[in-house]
């Protein structure tokens, strides 16, 4: 089994379509992460995945706008090409079997994470419900 799971920012507003009696949303979701190179300097390296998520259940679509963050799970493929400077390049795109809606982008979050699809599993948690979580330092095993 291959599963491709991301948390990112929507690049675009989503698309609903309809293929072959189907409908389809399609969107972008971009994961940057930071890191620091063997010369300490500060790096940034963006992922981009193009997500299809065949569903019924378009009125989502209307939440999926440019710069909310998600949580998508699905199956990848990739695809090589050569690009416009004729260098080799490849596209990462996946066929999402869950969405999580997990809010921020337009400076209002969600008030809580909404979930579609077939996941049962939450992704995004509350700080205060971790904090209940925790066990007292004096109960640890060790």
């Amino acid at each position: 089994m291959i599963k491709l799971q991301i948390v990112g920012n929507l690049g675009k507003d989503a698309i609903v379509k309809e293929v072959n009696g189907k409908n389809v949303i399609n969107f972008s979701v971009a994961h940057t992460e930071r890191f620091k190179d063997s010369t300490g300097n500060l790096k940034e390296r963006t992922t981009w995945v193009e997500c299809a998520y065949w569903t019924d259940r378009t009125a989502v679509a209307q939440y999926l706008k440019k710069g909310k963050m998600v949580y998508a799970e699905g199956s990848p493929e990739a695809d090589a090409y050569t690009n416009k400077e004729n260098q080799a390049a490849a596209t990462l795109r996946m066929r999402v079997q869950s969405l999580q809606l997990l809010g921020g982008g337009d400076g209002s979050p969600n008030p809580a994470p909404s979930s579609i699809g077939s996941s049962t599993a939450s992704v995004a948690t509350s700080s205060a419900a971790m904090s209940d979580m925790a066990a007292p330092a004096d109960d640890l095993p060790f």
